[in-house]
C-alpha cells in the first residue's frame, strides 16, 4: 500500500484528516512487564489532556466523566486510547505516543485499517497531530461559541485549582 491508497482507505473509513507515519512492520516482543508500565502511562495520559480542553468539549461527555478523565482515574465509554506505534512494531510507552479517539468508529475503523496492511514489510499507522482525534468533519460551532466549550473550560479550571489546592497542603 502506498501513501496514496492509505490515505483513500482513510477517507472511506471516516477518517479523511487523519495524518498517517509509515514504518517497517517487524514484530518485536513486548517486555514482560509492559502491562503494568501501561496502566501508569494510561493515568499520566489521562491527567495531562488537561491542555485539551477544545477537544474534550466534542466528546459529549458529563461532568462526572470528565473529572474521572483528567484525574487519570476512569477512561469514559465509548473512548479508547491507543498507541501511534504499537508496542509489536518498536513503539515506546510514553506520552507522546499515545491519543485518545471515539471507540466507533474511529478506534474500530483504525484497527480494520492497521490489519488490512497484515503481511505487508512496510505499514500505515494513524498518528493524529493532536492527543485526541476528533475528525475535522465533527468540528463545528459557529460566531456564537460553543456552550459545551465554555462549561468544560470552567470545569477544567476548577480541577486544576483544586489539584493546586490539595498540592499546597
Amino acid at each position: 500500500m502506498n501513501q496514496t491508497q492509505a490515505q483513500r482507505r482513510l477517507a472511506e473509513l471516516q477518517m479523511d484528516d487523519m495524518l498517517i507515519v509509515q514504518i517497517a512492520a517487524l514484530s518485536r516482543a513486548a517486555a514482560p512487564d509492559w502491562f503494568v508500565k501501561y496502566k501508569a502511562l494510561r493515568r499520566a495520559f489521562m491527567k495531562s489532556l488537561s491542555d485539551s480542553i477544545e477537544e474534550l468539549s466534542f466528546l459529549s461527555i458529563n461532568r462526572e466523566e470528565f473529572v474521572a478523565l483528567l484525574s487519570g482515574e476512569e477512561l469514559p465509554e465509548g473512548l479508547s486510547l491507543r498507541l501511534r506505534i504499537p508496542l509489536v512494531y518498536g513503539g515506546e510507552l510514553e506520552i507522546s505516543n499515545m491519543f485518545m479517539c471515539k471507540t466507533f468508529p474511529f478506534s474500530n475503523n483504525m484497527d480494520i485499517f492497521i490489519m488490512e496492511q497484515s503481511g505487508s514489510a512496510e505499514i500505515w499507522l494513524p498518528n493524529p497531530a493532536k492527543k485526541i482525534y476528533i475528525p475535522a468533519h465533527m468540528l463545528g460551532g459557529g460566531a456564537g461559541g460553543n456552550a459545551t466549550d465554555d462549561r468544560l473550560s470552567q470545569m477544567s479550571a476548577q480541577f486544576a485549582a483544586a489539584e493546586r489546592k490539595g498540592m499546597d497542603m
